[in-house]
């Protein structure tokens, strides 16, 4: 990723320290940022290319500007890759590498997930506590590069309590209720079958998705510290009577778009602060 940092540095004359990666339908945040800078993921040496629906594949470098707060320069990925796609778990992580040789410290990862916990009903937005790897797979398998991070890497807090603290406040703040729960990551492309979800359930899984949990593997192996926000797009299989659709999951991310947006733009200007401060 030297390569690709280096045409980064080019072209951006912002050094954030603060990333985004956008999940499904969450690709017009990147809209709001002031002075932005876009470049293709095909610009990028070594950068793989989303296939998804839903994901744009540029890096956008710009200013999120809220009134009352200092201007806080972000870097987001618009797009991401999924394993499903037929990407290793090292690509799919490509982009936090990225991230982090730009100089981001702090991540924050959206996605659209099914609600297992019965207070997740479509359209809520809710905080990643934990994750359980139910992927099968592990970006960090293989040859270990040490100066990049530790062969074992702890995970016993791989989403800080300090930013989820933050992230509660932000939310207070502007009035929107952000639940915390468990993420269960899983392959995909096919969603999860009525008995698969009662098994998540059993294993204490309250939210369920195909994307992010190899992403913050990486990035806790990286040093960053990472904040998971996930908007529930329905009910997980046999939970209710609705079919499920990625259609429908892009299509509620958009009913509740100013919501989501309201969030990342409270939320990210106190992931700016010093970590000694909360």
């Amino acid at each position: 990723m030297q390569e690709a940092a280096r045409i980064v540095k080019l072209n951006a004359k912002a050094q954030p320290k603060v990333g985004v990666v956008l999940g499904s339908g969450w690709g017009k945040f990147a809209d709001r940022l002031i002075g932005s800078v876009r470049i293709s993921y095909r610009d990028l040496p070594g950068l793989p290319l989303p296939t998804a629906a839903g994901h744009a594949g540029e890096l956008v470098i710009g200013t999120l500007q809220q009134n009352g707060n200092a201007p806080v320069d972000v870097a987001v990925l618009s797009g991401r890759l999924h394993l499903y796609e037929g990407y290793s778990a090292r690509e799919v992580t490509k982009g936090i590498h990225l991230l982090h040789a730009i100089g981001v410290q702090r991540v924050v990862l959206t996605n659209a997930s099914g609600g297992i916990h019965p207070q997740l009903t479509k359209g809520a937005l809710a905080l990643i506590s934990d994750h359980i790897n139910l992927q099968g797979t592990n970006p960090l398998i293989g040859h270990n590069e040490e100066r990049l991070g530790p062969r074992f890497p702890d995970m016993t807090e791989a989403y800080p309590a300090w930013m989820r603290k933050a992230a509660q406040e932000a939310a207070a703040e502007v009035g929107i209720p952000l639940f915390e729960g468990v993420y269960a990551g899983v392959l995909g492309p096919s969603y999860e079958t009525p008995a698969e979800i009662r098994f998540l359930q059993s294993i204490g899984a309250d939210m369920v998705g195909m994307s992010t949990v190899m992403e913050t593997i990486a990035a806790n192996y990286l040093g960053m510290e990472v904040l998971g926000i996930s908007c529930v797009t329905n009910r997980a299989a046999g939970l209710s009577s609705e079919k499920l659709s990625h259609q429908d999951v892009l299509a509620t991310v958009e009913e509740i778009f100013e919501k989501t947006m309201v969030l990342l733009s409270a939320v990210i200007p106190k992931l700016g602060r010093i970590h000694a401060s909360w």
